[in-house]
């Protein structure tokens, strides 16, 4: 079984940055892909970036792709999204995902319970 805790959100101006952190319990956390999602108010969640189990691949939507960078630590269970550059659109509750398959879709099997990113103008 694994547990994912997102820390880090909160109330930034635009062009600003913030550094989203999911930690997990399970050894399982080590070989699973992680990824980031979003929702904004009235809209359907998104796919934000994604890494695969070793961190040596990564995706990004488009539309934060050269702002937003995801990185892991798999000594400390840890995964995090790093965002700069951040404009009004960004405002969402963020969650990080785990699974066993590297994917940009919603299949993974372990969710977190969100942090709220506020990006104002």
């Amino acid at each position: 079984q694994v547990q994912l805790v997102e820390s880090g959100g909160g109330v930034v101006q635009a062009g600003g940055s913030l550094r989203l952190s999911c930690v997990a319990s399970g050894r399982a956390f080590r070989s699973y892909a992680k990824g980031w999602f979003r929702q904004a108010p009235g809209k359907e969640r998104e796919f934000v970036a994604a890494i695969n189990w070793s961190g040596s691949i990564t995706y990004y939507a488009d539309s934060v792709k050269g702002r937003f960078t995801i990185s892991r630590d798999n000594a400390k269970n840890t995964v995090i999204l790093q965002m700069n550059s951040l404009k009004p659109e960004d405002t969402a509750v963020y969650y990080c995902a785990a699974g066993e398959r590297f994917t940009t879709s919603e299949e993974y099997a372990y969710w977190g319970q969100g942090t709220q990113v506020t990006v104002s103008s």
